[in-house]
């Protein structure tokens, strides 16, 4: 369990209470911050707040009013649009000066559109999407990536740490949701190689378990094969980030790709693969299913 340094109380609004965003508004409250929640489903902030002792919003502007700082983590581009803007959005409630620290994976273009609204209104927006999973949001661990202004970022810094371990500025806005689409990259590849080894080695009819145990002690270590790859061997798949979301991640890489240039022919395929995990039916099922398709 992450444990974060003290830092002063503020007043925090979080958007989006699914999966990820329930336990990292909660670890805002532990921190003692003076946390307000919305949720689109209204009885799920009215849940957190019981739970937690915070209070809850009927809309994201109400939520937002009088918050140092903003965090939100939905599901896509029109998601964020849709709690951001408007009359009903959390900046029409923004007090100037505050920062908006988005979580959601979502384009660069979005993010620096949004930056763009923001500053226009006297606000702050970084991007700042997440890895590091269910596991990571719950344990107060994630990996942040961050893309906006040095102020602003340094001014949230110390609130995000509340559920992260790393919390970085890499650039300009949209940095933080490239920067997430490597990682998604990463992933995706790793994950094939893996799944390809171990439907190979059983094939060759080895003991896996102890092959992972030995290997997994020299340079093929990887965080997918400690913590995936016993998994994979008993087809366990009811947990973890869904295909349905690495789809959706991978959609906005190749989007990227296309648009500077980038050559990403495994990504592309890895990609294709998880449609077919899809169509069977895994579109819940965690990312380690691609051995399912083997």
């Amino acid at each position: 369990m992450n444990t974060p340094a003290p830092t002063p109380s503020r007043t925090v609004a979080f958007l989006g209470l699914g999966v990820m965003g329930h336990p990292m508004a909660g670890h805002l409250a532990k921190a003692g911050h003076r946390v307000t929640v919305y949720n689109r489903t209204a009885a799920k902030a009215a849940a957190w707040a019981a739970e937690h002792g915070g209070a809850h919003a009927a809309t994201p502007r109400e939520a937002a009013a009088g918050a140092d700082v903003v965090c939100a983590c939905v599901g896509n581009d029109d998601d964020l649009r849709s709690v951001t803007l408007g009359a009903d959005g959390a900046f029409a409630g923004m007090k100037p000066g505050a920062v908006f620290v988005d979580h959601t994976t979502a384009s660069a273009e979005v993010a620096r559109e949004l930056h763009a609204a923001a500053r226009e209104r006297g606000l702050h927006f970084i991007d700042a999407p997440v890895s590091g999973g269910q596991a990571g949001a719950v344990n107060g661990v994630l990996t942040v990536m961050c893309g906006g202004d040095d102020e602003p970022f340094a001014a949230a810094q110390p609130v995000v740490m509340a559920y992260a371990r790393a919390c970085t500025l890499l650039g300009a806005s949209g940095s933080g949701q490239l920067a997430k689409m490597v990682n998604q990259v990463c992933i995706a590849g790793l994950v094939q190689g893996l799944a390809e080894a171990l439907a190979f080695g059983q094939r060759a009819g080895l003991d896996m378990p102890k092959v992972l145990d030995v290997i997994g002690k020299g340079a093929a270590q990887s965080w997918q094969m400690d913590n995936r790859g016993k998994t994979m061997l008993e087809r366990k798949f009811d947990f973890g980030f869904a295909v349905d979301w690495m789809r959706k991640d991978l959609g906005l890489v190749l989007e990227e790709a296309r648009r500077n240039g980038a050559q990403l022919p495994v990504t592309a395929l890895v990609d294709q693969f998880y449609a077919e995990l899809q169509a069977q039916g895994g579109r819940r099922w965690d990312t380690s299913s691609l051995i399912a398709r083997l």
